[in-house]
């Protein structure tokens, strides 16, 4: 399978409920700038790349596909809320070997 970031970004922008102007405006750059990137016509820049990453809470190798794993902060949830998102992967995990 052959990577596309254009795809990648897209995909975090619209799961996240952005628009291409909003998600532009976050970044700095113009809605244009978004479409070239997600048509892949460009490539966003290194500078971009981090602050893409930074927005959605990811790592860059994430958003390079450089790795498939993905961390969740949980440092500021209480041990009760921590169980929870365990079990939810645990029940997600499980539906997912169906």
């Amino acid at each position: 399978m052959v990577y596309k970031l254009n795809e990648t970004i897209k995909k975090l922008r619209t799961s996240h409920g952005m628009s291409q102007v909003s998600f532009a405006k976050m970044l700095g750059v113009t809605k244009q700038c978004v479409s070239n990137w997600e048509n892949d016509n460009i490539l966003p820049s290194i500078e971009m790349l981090v602050k893409i990453a930074d927005i959605f809470d990811i790592t860059t190798d994430y958003l390079l596909g450089r790795t498939t794993s993905v961390t969740v902060d949980v440092s500021k949830l209480t041990e009760e809320e921590r169980s929870h998102i365990l079990m939810l992967i645990q029940d997600l995990k499980k539906y997912n070997e169906k």
